[in-house]
């Protein structure tokens, strides 16, 4: 199983990253992607960008390498309704929304419950097309619930492989329990590196050891197609 599109990558603008677009679209060239999408962390992250930023993202090129580069953003949860911290101006102009809890970004972890609301109420925004690393423990949800819940609206989750190696320790063993789940109500997955750097780009094999392990198929996986990712995205984004 591979994937073609990675769809959660950070660069220097995260203020926590390394590198530059530029450099990721080389990286996706040489590993054979065909499309990557940038999404730089949301306005409330701790040395995140601007507004403006966002903005402004049309002044990349779509295509770098021969990659196609997709514009996007990992919005900050930020209240237990699920709101995020994207105004929808900007969301308008985005080609992907990923949401997702992290600390010091304004929402602070409480109960299962609520956690688990607060990504839902997420899932429920029509400008957000995945949540992103379910898993996290240290914002425990209902993983079931969760798996449920975008069965039903249609909407695609987040494996993702960092919560396999170096993020967000105690994920591995939660993402793998999601995995059933999903597996059970047929909830779309995207398979992402989360990469802060080049040279992680499309680097997805713990997480795809995870998913082949739980007996889901590449027809689960959005993106092992860019065209299932095109026509994923247009059906979302023909809601608004």
């Amino acid at each position: 199983m591979y994937i073609r599109v990675d769809l959660h990558t950070h660069t220097i603008a995260s203020g926590h990253a390394y590198s530059t677009v530029r450099e990721m679209a080389q990286e996706a060239k040489m590993k054979g992607l065909e499309a990557i999408a940038i999404t730089d962390h949301g306005l409330n992250f701790p040395g995140g960008p601007h507004e403006y930023y966002f903005a402004n993202l049309t002044a990349i090129p779509r295509y770098l390498a021969e990659v196609e580069v997709l514009k996007g953003v990992e919005a900050n949860i930020i209240e237990p309704s699920g709101k995020i911290d994207v105004p929808k101006y900007l969301l308008t102009g985005l080609d992907v929304v990923l949401a997702g809890f992290h600390e010091y970004c304004g929402y602070i972890s409480g109960s299962v419950e609520e956690n688990t609301d607060a990504m839902i109420g997420a899932l429920n925004n029509p400008y957000v097309h995945f949540v992103s690393h379910p898993g996290n423990p240290d914002f425990p949800v209902d993983l079931e619930k969760i798996a449920y819940a975008a069965s039903k609206l249609g909407k695609a989750i987040e494996i993702n492989n960092s919560s396999f190696i170096h993020s967000r320790p105690g994920s591995d063993t939660r993402c793998r329990q999601f995995l059933g789940y999903a597996k059970n109500y047929q909830t779309l997955l995207v398979v992402n590196s989360d990469a802060h750097i080049s040279t992680s780009v499309g680097e997805v094999g713990a997480a795809l050891e995870a998913i082949v392990s739980t007996g889901i198929g590449p027809e689960q996986i959005l993106n092992s197609s860019l065209e299932r990712i095109r026509n994923y995205l247009n059906k979302q984004n023909a809601s608004h």
